[in-house]
């Protein structure tokens, strides 16, 4: 429970932003695997540059807005 909490402080600490509305802007980002043939391809997400501020800003870079 006291990791949770302090992850949680982290994250808002880092974007400025309530813990629910980080979670709900990066939920729609996810990457797909796909095999055909034998051929593995993975695809990323689109990321917007709101999204890419607020993953640079998790990654301990500075958030731009």
């Amino acid at each position: 429970m006291f990791t949770a909490l302090a992850v949680a402080r982290t994250v808002q600490n880092r974007t400025g932003l309530a813990l629910r509305n980080v979670i709900r802007q990066l939920r729609p980002l996810r990457s797909a695997t796909i095999a055909i043939n034998g051929a593995i391809q993975t695809f990323q997400p689109a990321i917007d540059p709101d999204r890419r501020a607020l993953l640079d800003a998790l990654a301990g870079k500075a958030l731009t807005k």
